[in-house]
């Protein structure tokens, strides 16, 4: 579990600081987008600059993710956004979901891994 762990963080974290990168510095061509919601989505986020705070926030943990620093916290904010990259393409783009359901995979062999600095957040606040 360890050796497939490690394995995980490494490809979670080249997969955020890769797509992170992109999305910060436009490296790959943009595809072509199918008309409909995921289009009027993309042009949102791009046209408000949301897109580059997407970036931050995938570059960022992609690169503690790789160090093997701050691990709990990485997968605390790729968190959101694998839930979110998950609800798009249930709802928008349903051919990326086979991606997407491995990145939530990687995720989870991750945070199987470390779990036990998660403990306390599922303890009740003592009564005063």
């Amino acid at each position: 579990m360890k050796i497939a762990a490690t394995v995980a963080r490494y490809l979670l974290g080249l997969i955020f600081v890769f797509f992170g990168s992109n999305l910060l510095f436009h490296f790959l061509p943009n595809p072509p987008q199918p008309p409909g919601p995921l289009a009027n989505f993309n042009s949102a986020l791009t046209e408000s600059h949301y897109i580059y705070a997407l970036g931050f926030f995938q570059l960022v943990p992609g690169i503690l993710l790789l160090i093997n620093r701050y691990v709990p916290l990485a997968l605390t904010v790729l968190a959101a956004m694998i839930v979110n990259i998950d609800l798009i393409h249930i709802t928008m783009a349903p051919s990326g979901l086979p991606v997407a359901a491995v990145v939530s995979i990687l995720w989870l062999l991750v945070f199987l891994r470390v779990r036990g600095a998660f403990s306390g957040i599922f303890e009740p606040l003592p009564q005063p």
